[in-house]
C-alpha cells in the first residue's frame, strides 16, 4: 500500500498535470518543518523555472487546483510558504482511515519492489585457517541486514559468504605441515614419471618460466601429476582451528624472512590449485574446521548464508574463462603477467589492468572474483549483484566490474554494485585494536559486550525476576542489538567509534533503548488484554495522537529509501523516531486509564502498530526483540 505522502502525490499530479505542469515536479514529502505543516510539495519551484513565471504564482494556482480536486475534503490546510512551497495539512479523518488500512495490512505497508527478481549478496568473507575478528562484524552485519531488506521487498535473495580459502596462506599452511610432519600421508608419494619431486624430494621447477619441464604448467588442472601412496586419507581433521590460528602467522613470517621458504609455498599453492590429493584433502579439512568456527561466530550474530563457497569453489572456470578472454584480443601479456585493460579515455584517474595471471602462473582475487561471477551468471541468472565490502576496495570492484561487463560476463541489465563501508574504530580513530594493540578476535566483542549487557540489566533493575536461562537470553540479545545498532546506524560509508559503554545503554540512540521500548508498549498491551481492554479497528484521533500516527504512515517511504541506497541507518533512524515519538504519546496520553472507550481503543491500536513497526524494523535489523525485559 502507499504511504501518506504517496496518495497525495498521486493527488498533487492531477493538479500538475491540469496546468500543464510537469507531472515530475508533484512530490509530495514529509515536511521538514512539522509547525509549519504535515506535509509539502517544492515543484512550484522547478516548474516556474520552466514556465518563466513567479514560483509563488505557480504555487497559488496549484493549491486553487487541488482545492478543485479535493470533492471529499482530505484537505485541511493549503498554503504557500517561503520562496514557493506548497504546505499541505490533511484531515484528522484521512490519517485514521489510512492507520485503520494500514493496520488491516498483513505486510505493514511494506512495498512490493520486485516480483522475484534474484539478488546474489555477497558478505562476510572470512578467510580460511584464520579466525575471525572484529574487521568482519561490519560485512557481516550490514549484508545481513541487506537480506532481509531485499528479502522483505519481494527480491529472491542468495547471501553468498564467499570464503577467503585459495590463496598463498593455504600454500604457506601446507608447506609449513609438510616441514614439521613429512610422515602424514598426505605427503606421502611413490615414484613415476609425472612425479613433481626428485629423488631426494627437493621440488622440481614445473613452472611456466621453466621451459625445460614444459610438460607441467601451473594452468593444469590434472591430479595425475600429483600420485600419491593412498588417496584414502583420514576423515577426520589432523589440525584444529587453534593449530591453524597458531601456524599461520608463524608460517607467514618465515616467507617473509627467507625466499627459500616463500618458494616453498608458492609451489604448494600452484601444487593445491592444479589438483594435488594430498593437498586437497589437506586444505578440505582447512575449510571445514574454519567453517565450523565461523558458524559459531555468524550464528551468534545471527547471521545467515545460503552459499559457503570459496574462492576455490571456481578455481575450474577459471582456464576456459580466460582462454575466452585471449580469444576476442581482450587479454594481453604484460612483463610476463596475463592482464586485461579496463581503463577508458573518461576516466579522471588511473585505473591499472586487471591481473588474471601473475608471471609465475598464478592467479589473483581479481581473477577469483571474475569466475565467480560466471559461475553466479551460469547457476543463478541474477538481477543485481551486491558486494558488501570495506569500500578501501573500491578500486579492486571496478577494476572487475569493468572487465565483467568487456568480456561478456555480466551483461549492463545486471546490475553490479560495491556497497562500500567504513572502519570500526577504536577512541583513537583508528581500527579498533584490543588493549594489547592486536587484532581482537569477534568471538571475544560478542562475548565483551554480553558481560556488558548483563551489567546494564542489572544496573537498571530489568530482568530480575527471571530465571537464569532466560535472563541469559535476554543479555544476549541486548548485547546484539547493541552491536548491530551501533553499526548499522551510521551511513554505511562513514567510519565510527565502538564504545561499548555508550552503545549498551537504555538511554539514548541505541539498541537496548529500543528493545526496552518495545517490550515496554508488548508489557501495556498484555495488561490491557488482561483487563479485557481490546483494540480498535478504527481510529478515533486527538491532537496528541497525530504525531505519532503520522509518523507511522511514513513506513513503506522509508522501507523504499533504505533499499534504493542500500542503507541500513535510514531504518535506524525511523525505528528511533518512532520509538521517541511513541514514548512522547505515552506521556501526554491516558491509554489504560481513558474512560472514553472508543478512543482507549484507538490508543490501544495506535500502540499495536507501533509495537508491530518497531518489531519488524529491528527484524529487518537482524535484532530480536525479547517479550518481556
Amino acid at each position: 500500500m502507499d504511504s501518506l505522502a504517496a496518495k497525495l502525490t498521486k493527488i498533487m499530479e492531477q493538479a500538475f498535470s491540469a496546468l500543464d505542469l510537469p507531472p515530475e515536479y508533484a512530490r509530495v514529502m514529509v515536511s521538514g518543518q512539522s509547525e509549519a505543516a504535515q506535509f509539502q510539495c517544492n515543484g512550484a519551484m522547478p516548474s516556474a523555472k520552466a514556465a518563466r513565471k513567479n514560483p509563488r504564482e505557480i504555487a497559488q494556482l496549484v493549491i486553487d487546483q487541488l482545492k478543485t480536486l479535493d470533492k471529499d475534503g482530505i484537505f485541511s490546510h493549503l498554503s504557500v510558504g517561503g520562496p514557493g512551497f506548497i504546505n499541505i495539512a490533511i484531515t484528522d479523518a484521512l490519517i485514521a482511515a489510512h492507520l485503520a488500512e494500514l493496520k488491516a495490512d498483513k505486510k505493514s505497508g511494506i512495498p512490493l519492489l520486485a516480483a522475484g527478481h534474484t539478488v546474489i549478496l555477497d558478505y562476510g568473507g572470512p578467510n580460511v585457517a584464520k579466525a575471525m575478528h572484529v574487521g568482519h562484524l561490519r560485512s557481516s552485519i550490514i549484508g545481513d541486514s541487506l537480506r532481509r531488506l531485499l528479502g522483505e521487498v519481494g527480491y529472491a535473495v542468495i547471501a553468498d559468504v564467499h570464503l577467503g580459502d585459495w590463496g598463498t596462506p593455504m600454500g604457506q599452511i601446507i608447506s609449513e605441515l609438510e616441514i614439521r610432519n613429512p610422515e602424514w600421508p598426505y605427503f606421502q608419494y611413490v615414484e613415476t614419471a609425472a612425479e613433481p619431486y626428485d629423488s631426494n624430494k627437493n621440488l622440481i621447477d614445473y613452472s611456466p618460466k621453466n621451459t625445460n619441464n614444459s610438460s607441467y604448467l601451473l594452468t593444469n588442472n590434472s591430479s595425475d601429476n600429483f600420485p600419491t601412496l593412498s588417496e584414502n586419507y583420514p576423515e577426520n581433521s589432523p589440525v584444529s582451528m587453534a593449530d591453524l590460528e597458531e601456524i599461520y602467522p608463524l608460517a607467514s613470517k618465515a616467507c617473509k624472512e627467507d625466499e627459500a621458504r616463500a618458494e616453498r609455498a608458492r609451489q604448494a599453492t600452484a601444487d593445491l590449485q592444479n589438483g594435488r590429493a594430498g593437498y586437497r584433502a589437506l586444505w578440505n579439512h582447512f575449510v571445514n574446521v574454519s567453517v565450523t568456527g565461523m558458524k559459531k561466530n555468524f550464528d551468534a550474530l545471527g547471521v545467515h548464508f545460503d552459499l559457503w563457497k570459496g574462492e576455490g569453489s571456481v578455481h575450474d572456470l577459471i582456464e576456459p574463462m580466460v582462454e575466452n578472454m585471449k580469444a576476442k584480443n581482450l587479454a594481453r601479456e604484460d612483463d610476463g603477467a596475463l592482464v586485461i585493460d579496463v581503463a577508458r579515455e573518461d576516466d579522471k584517474k588511473e585505473i591499472p589492468p586487471l591481473i588474471l595471471y601473475k608471471r609465475d602462473g598464478a592467479v589473483m582475487y581479481g581473477t577469483t572474483d571474475l569466475a565467480t561471477l560466471v559461475d553466479r551468471m551460469q547457476e543463478n541468472k541474477p538481477a543485481k549483484i551486491i558486494y558488501v565490502v570495506d569500500q578501501r576496495q573500491g578500486l579492486h570492484f571496478e577494476q572487475v566490474f569493468r572487465a565483467a561487463r568487456k568480456g561478456g560476463i555480466v551483461p549492463e541489465s545486471v546490475e553490479l554494485t560495491h556497497a562500500g563501508f567504513g572502519t570500526m574504530n577504536g577512541a583513537d580513530g583508528k581500527p579498533f585494536k584490543t588493549r594489547a594493540g592486536g587484532v581482537m578476535k569477534l568471538e571475544d566483542l560478542i562475548a565483551m559486550s554480553i558481560d556488558k549487557a548483563r551489567e546494564r540489566l542489572k544496573e537498571a533493575k530489568l530482568a530480575e525476576d527471571m530465571p537464569p536461562a532466560e535472563k541469559e537470553e535476554v543479555a544476549n540479545k541486548v548485547a546484539i542489538a547493541a552491536i548491530k545498532f551501533a553499526d548499522l546506524q551510521n551511513n554505511r560509508i562513514a567510519d565510527y567509534v565502538f564504545d561499548l559503554d555508550r552503545m549498551t545503554a537504555f538511554e539514548g540512540k541505541t539498541g537496548p533503548y529500543l528493545l526496552y521500548q518495545a517490550v515496554r508498549i508488548k508489557s501495556l498491551l498484555r495488561k490491557a488484554e488482561e483487563q479485557g481492554f481490546k483494540t480498535a479497528n478504527t481510529f478515533v484521533l486527538k491532537a496528541e495522537d497525530t504525531p505519532l500516527a503520522l509518523l507511522l504512515s511514513e513506513l513503506p517511504d522509508q522501507i523504499q529509501l533504505a533499499v534504493k541506497n542500500y542503507s541500513p541507518h535510514i531504518l535506524c533512524d525511523y525505528a528511533y523516531k518512532v520509538a521517541q515519538e511513541f514514548s512522547s504519546f505515552y506521556g501526554k496520553c491516558h491509554i489504560l486509564s481513558e474512560n472514553d472507550e472508543a478512543l482507549r481503543g484507538s490508543r490501544l491500536a495506535l500502540c499495536a502498530l507501533t509495537a508491530r513497526h518497531l518489531q519488524l524494523l529491528l527484524s529487518l535489523l537482524g535484532i530480536g526483540v525479547p517479550e518481556r525485559m
